[in-house]
């Protein structure tokens, strides 16, 4: 029979679906399915009968009644069974808490966190000065919380007789219940708390100092101490506790204080009894002292430590006290006593003990700009910083908006005196404080630029992320914001003393700091454009003041399309390079790089304003439009010359060619594109810990450039077509080959062969000589100049002064002709040592 193909969709519907739909109803409390409702979704069997609305379609028709609902029936234990072994749900998760070991989070917190002891100090000062912003905070709308000592202060005292450190607050202080929650909770910050209790007030919020947000400061105290002993008084409560802790013990113990002598009206005081290997250093007062200047001097409330003084008293000199002498007769007959003895004084000095207020000094740059005088502002860079010059310039500034932070930055008046602080190594010039607490000055690039490290400053914020030891700076996009406004007021800084009228101020910054802004050319690609504009260059217009790149821009040529500079040693061997003849012949300015650093900073920054750096010692050197046609004549006819020229050096040079640099020098040897140039080369081979294995590779093949306008070059052209094989000429190739390497720069391949033909030229210039190749050729002597001495004797080559008995009276004898003067060697110069 043929099976409808709404029979044949139906059919696909699974055996699961029909049980799912049976456990539903089951779930929902129905004891069972009527068969007309079953018989909507569920197959008979395997074949192509179905039941739709009680009736039957395509091969159904048939079956009984009671056959169908047997059928039914089979089928439903099915679905059932098929539901009953799916597999069964996993069992809920069990969660658990973290726990920790005590003992071995205390050794972690006071071995591991902290780099240095001495912070123990700032912590617990930080911890006194968020007692008093509290009470400050609650004393608002509360005034009684300040009786009955209205002052806000800390107080540090240390003994050394008792090798104690006490540091006394008249904060708020804290009940049995907060003591026992903020001390012996570790990491349970009651700061934190309570700034989270008021932080929807946002006038309170505007002017808060608190401090505290990790809950660990307070642990500090066993960097140092054995024995830590807190005694609070809160400012509602009438009682005083006493929370007491040692080091290396997993409990504490808090009792009431009854002894009356320890009583106080409120605050908090803290005793730490130091450890023996720490006890003499920080019992002494002088070094507490330079801790909270270093640390906590800019807390908004008075500081005072215990400090010892030096007094002078006036008292009776015992000694010197005598009556005067007296006359007894007249004593007696007026009737009197003796004087009593007159009382002399004489000053003395006494040691004492008081309390020195120690943080006088408000932090300026927290403070209005036109508050500030700029006396205070250089006054407060020398009394900082340890300087005794004043700054070249200083910015006051503000920043508002996604990060805030006040900032004061200095560009000091001299270079510092060590290597290492020079070099941006070891530098503590930039000082971060988080709300006036002092958190570090050592830095690795977190916060400025290696090359900005000359800058000392303030930085200032209130919401910097620390890690927990509150001495290094989490990496997160607000330090890349605050580096990245720092570093343009830095450049707005260096700007303003660039374009003052008194120039002599930044010829000072460039004299201590221009290698910093050359190394900044090197490393910081991104503030190329803010850097290119405060270099200065000696050049070949002006040897003596430096120039600007602007100002070289504006004197350039009409047809002029580079910046052209050769670097070398110094301003006289820039002058003197054979490199420079046809650019000064067209009235071109060259800079001169003397500095090691200034080729690679100026070849880093490739261009400035739309105008290539060009190095003229370099081949392919493009100076502009020239006669093409009187080239390429050029060419042709110095063709053969060059090719020989590059035959006789071999591999010593790449190729040979004509020059458009020279206008006086016979050659010149420049490097390629990307070799190093002869300066480069030179201050590579003296680094003490240079790679020389890359040496050959990345100075290149060198090319020589002959001047076809010379004689010596013309010369050679006409001996290369007339006697290319002559012994003779490839001497002069070798010579001029290796007097270009010098004249350009470089140092010879071979020194002693460079200096032997040298001496070969000087035996021929006195002697009549020439010795190449090992062979010795003797020839006649140019003839001897003709001199008139009537005339006075001005010097020169080859030209000796008259003898002492000639005289303009007595002229001298007539000059010997040609065929005198010749010079046979071998017979007048037996004892010539070069002579075989």
């Amino acid at each position: 029979m043929a099976v409808s193909p709404a029979a044949t969709s139906v059919r696909s519907l699974s055996t699961a679906t029909a049980a799912l739909a049976l456990r539903s109803n089951a779930d929902k409390g129905a004891k069972s399915v009527p068969l007309q409702k079953r018989s909507q979704f569920l197959p008979l069997a395997h074949g192509s009968r179905f039941l739709s609305s009680g009736r039957a379609i395509a091969g159904n028709v048939g079956f009984t009644s009671e056959e169908r609902r047997a059928d039914w029936n089979r089928m439903s234990v099915r679905a059932e069974a098929t539901v009953a072994e799916a597999p069964p749900a996993e069992p809920a998760a069990e969660k658990f808490q973290y726990q920790a070991e005590v003992s071995r989070l205390m050794d972690l917190i006071v071995n591991s966190l902290y780099s240095h002891k001495e912070v123990f100090l700032r912590e617990l000062v930080s911890n006194a000065s968020d007692a008093l912003d509290k009470l400050r905070f609650l004393s608002v709308t509360e005034p009684s919380l300040l009786d009955p000592n209205p002052n806000l202060e800390i107080r540090i005292k240390a003994d050394q007789e008792k090798g104690t450190v006490t540091i006394i607050d008249s904060g708020v202080g804290m009940t049995r219940q907060e003591l026992v929650d903020s001390l012996g909770t570790i990491a349970q910050s009651g700061t934190a708390k309570f700034f989270s209790a008021i932080k929807e007030n946002k006038a309170a919020l505007g002017d808060n100092n608190l401090i505290g947000q990790f809950g660990v400061g307070f642990y500090s105290a066993f960097l140092v101490a054995n024995r830590v002993t807190v005694s609070t008084r809160h400012s509602k409560s009438d009682k005083q506790w006493v929370w007491e802790g040692e080091a290396n013990e997993n409990d504490y113990s808090v009792y009431e204080e009854t002894d009356p002598d320890k009583l106080i009206p409120r605050g908090t005081v803290v005793t730490l009894t130091l450890k023996a290997d720490d006890k003499f250093e920080y019992t002494d007062p002088v070094r507490i002292l330079n801790l909270v200047k270093n640390y906590s001097q800019f807390i908004s409330f008075p500081i005072y430590t215990w400090q010892e003084k030096t007094v002078e008293k006036e008292v009776e000199d015992t000694e010197a006290s005598e009556a005067p002498p007296a006359d007894p007769a007249s004593a007696a007959i007026e009737g009197g006593e003796a004087p009593a003895p007159q009382k002399k004084m004489k000053t003395i000095t006494q040691k004492v003990y008081d309390w020195e207020l120690i943080n006088e000094t408000k932090p300026i740059w927290m403070r209005s700009q036109k508050e500030i005088d700029p006396e205070e502002y250089k006054e407060f860079f020398k009394t900082t910083f340890k300087e005794f010059l004043p700054p070249l310039g200083y910015s006051h500034f503000t920043t508002e908006g996604e990060v805030e932070f006040r900032s004061l930055l200095y560009v000091p008046g001299m270079a510092p005196l060590s290597h290492e602080e020079n070099q941006g190594l070891k530098t503590k010039n930039i000082r971060l404080y988080v709300k006036r607490v002092f958190i570090s000055d050592s830095f690795e690039g977190d916060l400025f630029p290696r090359y900005l490290s000359f800058i000392k400053g303030i930085v200032d914020s209130n919401d910097l992320p620390l890690n927990v030891s509150r001495e290094i700076l989490q990496e997160s996009r607000i330090v890349r914001i605050m580096k990245k406004r720092l570093v343009r007021k830095s450049f707005d800084l260096l700007d303003e003393i660039a374009n003052r009228e008194k120039k002599e101020d930044y010829k000072i910054f460039w004299t201590c700091f221009s290698k910093n802004i050359k190394l900044g050319c090197i490393e910081d690609a991104n503030n190329h454009k803010r850097l290119a504009p405060l270099l200065r260059f000696f050049s070949s217009k002006n040897e003596e003041e430096m120039t600007n790149l602007d100002d070289y821009i504006r004197n350039m040529k009409p047809e002029q399309n580079a910046i052209y500079f050769i670097a070398a040693d110094t301003v006289k061997s820039c002058k003197s390079a054979p490199f420079l003849e046809q650019l000064l012949a067209r009235d071109y300015e060259v800079l001169f790089l003397v500095d090691p650093i200034d080729e690679v900073a100026l070849t880093s920054l490739q261009s400035y304003k739309e105008k290539k750096f060009v190095d003229i010692s370099k081949e392919d050197l493009d100076l502009g439009a020239a006669d093409e046609a009187k080239e390429q004549e050029i060419e042709r006819e110095f063709t053969y010359c060059c090719d020989w020229i590059k035959q006789i050096l071999g591999e010593k040079v790449a190729s040979v060619g004509i020059s458009n640099r020279l206008s006086t020098s016979p050659c010149v040897l420049v490097t390629g594109k990307h070799g190093w140039s002869a300066n480069m080369e030179r201050i590579m081979k003296a680094q003490a810990l240079g790679d020389t294995s890359q040496l050959d590779y990345m100075r290149g093949k060198r090319i020589l450039e002959i001047n076809p306008q010379h004689p010596i070059i013309a010369s050679l052209n006409e001996a290369c077509k007339s006697s290319p094989h002559d012994t003779r000429a490839q001497e002069i190739v070798e010579l001029l080959y290796e007097t270009a390497h010098v004249s350009s720069g470089f140092t010879p391949d071979n020194a002693s062969e460079f200096g032997a033909r040298i001496y070969d030229m000087i035996g021929v210039a006195l002697g009549g000589r020439q010795v190449l190749s090992g062979q010795e050729e003797e020839y006649s002597a140019p003839s001897a100049p003709q001199v008139d001495y009537s005339q006075g004797y001005s010097g020169g080559y080859g030209v000796s002064p008259p003898p002492p008995e000639a005289s303009a009276a007595t002229p001298p004898p007539p000059p010997a002709t040609e065929a005198e003067v010749v010079v046979e060697p071998s017979e007048v110069r037996e004892g010539d040592p070069w002579k075989s």
